[in-house]
This record gives C-alpha cells, sequence and structure tokens, in this order.
C-alpha cells in the first residue's frame, strides 16, 4: 500500500567509475566501487536512514531528516577520501546530493518530484562535493546551516521557477572560507536564446522557457530515437544569461562547435557556445540523420 512522506533524499555516486574501469581494470575497478558502496550504505544505517536502492556505481537512501543526511553525507565522504589512500586502493571520489521533500512510498521505492530533485542537486555536485537545496537548507538548524554557501541556481524537470543550490561544506578548512551568498537576481546577464534543431522540429531555450528536455520518449520537448540515446538523455538549460548541458544518460553526450572542438559530457554538465552539432550517445556531424544543430542568438 502507498504511503506519503516527507524525508531526506540522498543520491551518493562514485564519481568517473567509467574511467576506473578503462585504467585499472574490471577487478580492481569493481572492487574499489563495492568498497564505496559498502560505506554509503554503513553510513546510512549509522544514522537511522533506510537505503533504497542500489543504481550501478550510486546508492539512494531516505532520512527522516537532515540533520541525519548531512552526518550520513560527510561520513560518506570523509571515510572514502581516507580509506582509498591507504594501501594499494585506487584513490576515488564521490559526490553527493540531497533534498527534502514530499515522496510516495511504494512497497521499497519511493516516488515523487522531490526524487528527481534530489537526483538534479547530485548531477550538480561535483567529486568531493554535497550539494543540497534551497529548501533543505532552510530545514536545518542554526548551526548547521552555518556549513551551507549558495553556489548556483538551476531548473528542475517539473517545475517553473529555479531551485537555489547549496554546498554543505563537510571538509572544516573549507568551511573556515566559505563564500558569501550570491545574488542571482542583481547579477544575472541579460538573456540570450538558444535555439535547437532536429529534422522538422526546433525548439528554444529563452528567459521564457528556462530549459527542454532532449531523448527517445515521446514526451521529451526534442525526441530523437536512436540506438545509443537514453529515454531522458540531455537537458539543455540557461542559468544566468548562459546555456548549459546537463548529461542524465548511460551513454553521454557529445557537443562538437563549428570549429570542430569537441567535448564529452557523462552524468555532469558543460556551457555550451556559440554555434555546433549535439550527439546523443555517439559523436554526431553537422548534417548527419541524428545530429541536433544548435545556435545561440543574442
Amino acid at each position: 500500500m502507498a504511503k506519503d512522506l516527507e524525508v531526506a533524499i540522498v543520491f551518493a555516486d562514485v564519481v568517473g567509475s567509467t574511467q576506473l574501469y578503462d585504467k585499472f581494470g574490471d577487478t580492481k575497478a569493481s572492487e574499489t566501487v563495492a568498497l564505496c558502496l559498502d560505506v554509503m550504505k554503513d553510513a546510512t544505517h549509522q544514522f537511522n536512514g533506510t537505503v533504497i536502492k542500489t543504481i550501478g556505481d550510486e546508492v539512494m537512501s531516505t532520512f527522516s531528516n537532515v540533520e541525519d543526511a548531512m552526518s550520513a553525507a560527510v561520513v560518506m565522504q570523509s571515510r572514502i577520501s581516507v580509506d582509498t589512500k591507504q594501501d594499494d586502493r585506487i584513490p576515488v571520489s564521490i559526490r553527493i546530493g540531497c533534498h527534502f521533500g514530499p515522496v510516495v512510498q511504494e512497497q521499497n521505492d519511493i516516488f515523487g518530484a522531490a526524487v528527481h530533485t534530489a537526483n538534479r542537486m547530485t548531477s550538480q555536485a561535483k567529486a568531493r562535493q554535497i550539494v543540497i537545496s534551497g529548501g533543505t537548507v532552510e530545514r536545518m538548524n542554526p548551526e548547521l546551516r552555518k556549513q551551507t554557501r549558495q553556489i548556483d541556481v538551476a531548473t528542475v524537470r517539473g517545475k517553473l521557477d529555479e531551485v537555489a543550490l547549496y554546498e554543505f561544506l563537510w571538509n572544516p578548512e573549507e568551511a573556515t572560507s566559505m563564500l558569501p551568498t550570491i545574488e542571482w537576481e542583481s547579477t544575472a546577464k541579460k538573456a540570450a536564446r538558444l535555439i535547437l534543431e532536429f529534422r522538422d522540429q526546433s525548439v528554444e531555450v529563452n528567459d521564457q522557457r528556462k530549459s527542454v528536455i532532449l531523448g527517445r520518449a515521446e514526451d521529451n520537448d526534442l525526441v530523437v530515437k536512436g540506438n545509443l540515446i537514453s529515454r531522458i538523455h540531455a537537458k539543455v538549460e540557461m542559468r544566468r544569461g548562459k546555456f548549459v548541458l546537463v548529461d542524465q544518460s548511460t551513454n553521454g553526450t557529445f557537443v562538437q562547435n563549428i570549429q570542430g572542438e569537441e567535448t564529452f559530457i557523462r552524468r555532469d554538465s558543460a556551457e555550451i557556445r556559440g554555434e555546433g552539432t549535439i550527439g546523443l550517445g555517439r559523436v554526431e556531424s553537422p548534417g548527419a540523420p541524428l545530429a541536433i544543430h544548435f545556435m545561440i542568438v543574442e
């Protein structure tokens, strides 16, 4: 039977696991990823959390309050960054995202917009970083809130307003050099427009429509079908007058500008500039059947 809950949702993700397998081989890399997953699960249980599921190199957990969620996240970061420097273990990092919000629990899984927001926080985090939403910060006690700093804003699928991104400073040395909150409204640049074209489809990212979703699912804003393309493959969004591609896929996204310079993005984000071609899952030359043409218009 489904239950409605309010929980802190935590995603913890091993950074660059594909490169680990390429560099160190399947056996050593899989042992390292398994070690990280064990640490994530142990930390969850230590602070009264529930491991919902493991997705490849990522663990999804829930907690009844933000304080326990942050305590677990700190243990995950500190244990993995210390432990993997010992013996002959491979150096590895994780990134963590968290959002507090309502979910629907069915059997052993949870669903709802809050889950997507938590996952979005993770995609915005870098190695050794804990990124949380502004709403999660509001749930913190005053002492814990002192360990946060606003670092950006982002759009989330299903939400009209931008979500403030905060970093939780788990390393005491970092906490001594915190930056002030950025006033995003006053510093935002005048927005340009980004036009995306694929065959007979055309969508625009602008000040009124701040994000579009690309992928093979029919309900995406730009539908591109191919064997290497995920159902929800990538998002292109506007942030403070710039345009950023956020990959959410299995096979990654390739961006090539008109000078031929190529950028590969997998479960990460990167700014796109000028004009060029986007390939979902593989490199697409201009004019290729699955090539998406993009152009920023000032």
